[in-house]
């Protein structure tokens, strides 16, 4: 029998302007404690985020994925990126009023957390 495994993610997402709170999701979060995982996938749909914004700089959201990737693995991001994984992942999922946020966590339970952060993506990204 294959074991359960909870796990935590949030959706990760432009907000243009954050003033009209509309927005679009452009990737995914999953933490598994027990697994030791934390992840994080960005698909970055250029034509899309344009048609919402038109001015919208994408190399900077291109910028900021970088920079959350690093933090979430652990490898750069500054003393942030120094943290342990749980503590990493609060951060990430932190409540922010910027271009770059994430949605409110969300728990489950998975068997294969590398398979639940691609069923999510797919879902709620693409």
């Amino acid at each position: 029998m294959q074991n359960n495994y909870l796990f935590e993610y949030a959706v990760l997402r432009v907000v243009p302007r954050v003033e009209r709170e509309e927005f679009m999701n452009i990737g995914v979060i999953l933490y598994c404690a027990k697994k030791r995982f934390m992840q994080s996938v960005f698909v970055i749909d250029e034509t899309r985020l344009l048609a919402l914004c038109p001015s919208m700089d994408i190399d900077e959201i291109r910028c900021h994925a970088a920079a959350f990737e690093r933090i979430c693995n652990g490898k750069g991001g500054g003393p942030i990126g120094e943290l342990d994984m749980p503590s990493r992942f609060r951060w990430l999922t932190a409540t922010r009023s910027t271009v770059f946020q994430s949605s409110k966590v969300h728990p489950g339970f998975c068997n294969e957390p590398e398979d639940m952060l691609q069923r999510l993506t797919e879902q709620l990204v693409l």
